[in-house]
């Protein structure tokens, strides 16, 4: 069980080790990612024990509802992993917030962005090897040799996350993500004008001013589709409000899929 005061981070880490596993579970024109049969995993019983699951293959003929148990297969999936992962981590990383690390020397040496090589050889290490076992069965790395790469972006986005101090648009949060519309999730504000364009828009008259700082609360999924689809000032030129992110087929697929991602109450 998690800690109460320690709920909050838990779903950030679980978010961020949410993005990358649904991009690549997102497949184009409604398709299902295929689970290779005979394949087991271990999952935790409510006694504690472990037991093995033999996840479903899907067929091209597939139900929404077996769709569903698919995605609901998914959501067990990610809640077990990211249990795993952050139930490990040291305590001062799992209650880490902006007050503690912006007042913390230790913690701003430790774990200043980009994370250290040492930083991460200590993190990997307490790191079980249910994880690595589990991603790699489920194909979602082709060996364990990559686990460095994948977990050190998870850890950089968690930690960024977690110190990320009270944005100037907190008044503007919706309660919901404004692509997907799942409202059970942490939400991550995204420019639609990048910052890093903001001389060239003015330069180059794209945009007044005034819409310089314009926001979205997107999920952290959502978040990091808009990123791959476009690049900084692809985004700022074309694709500078939510309606005409809305238009794209590519974001309509991701968001029909990735609404259907939902975490079961614990």
């Amino acid at each position: 069980m998690i800690n109460p005061s320690e709920r909050g981070n838990y779903e950030i880490l679980r978010d961020c080790l949410s993005s990358p596993i649904i991009q690549k579970s997102a497949l184009p024109e409604g398709q299902v990612r295929r689970r290779r049969a005979g394949k087991k995993r271990a999952v935790k019983r409510k006694d504690g024990e472990l037991e093995e699951k033999n996840p479903k293959t899907v067929s091209k003929d597939t139900t929404h509802e077996e769709e569903q148990e698919v995605v609901d297969d998914l959501v067990e999936f990610l809640d077990y992993l990211s249990m795993e992962i952050f139930t490990c981590l040291p305590p001062t990383l799992r209650t880490l917030s902006y007050d503690t690390y912006t007042s913390t020397t230790s913690l701003q040496e430790t774990y200043k962005l980009p994370l250290s090589a040492q930083t991460v050889s200590s993190l990997l290490a307490l790191v079980p090897p249910t994880v690595p076992d589990s991603l790699c069965s489920y194909k979602f790395l082709p060996s364990v040799d990559h686990l460095p790469i994948f977990l050190t972006a998870v850890f950089e986005n968690y930690i960024g996350g977690a110190i990320a101090p009270p944005p100037m648009w907190s008044t503007t949060r919706p309660a919901e993500c404004e692509l997907c519309g799942r409202d059970w999730i942490p939400l991550t504000y995204h420019h639609l004008i990048p910052r890093s364009t903001h001389e060239k828009v003015l330069k180059k008259g794209w945009h007044p001013e005034w819409r310089l700082n314009s926001v979205a609360w997107l999920c952290r999924a959502c978040h990091d589709l808009v990123h791959r689809i476009a690049g900084n000032e692809e985004l700022a030129k074309d694709w500078w409000t939510l309606d005409l992110l809305r238009e794209r087929d590519d974001v309509q697929r991701f968001v029909s899929w990735v609404s259907k991602v939902r975490w079961k109450k614990r």
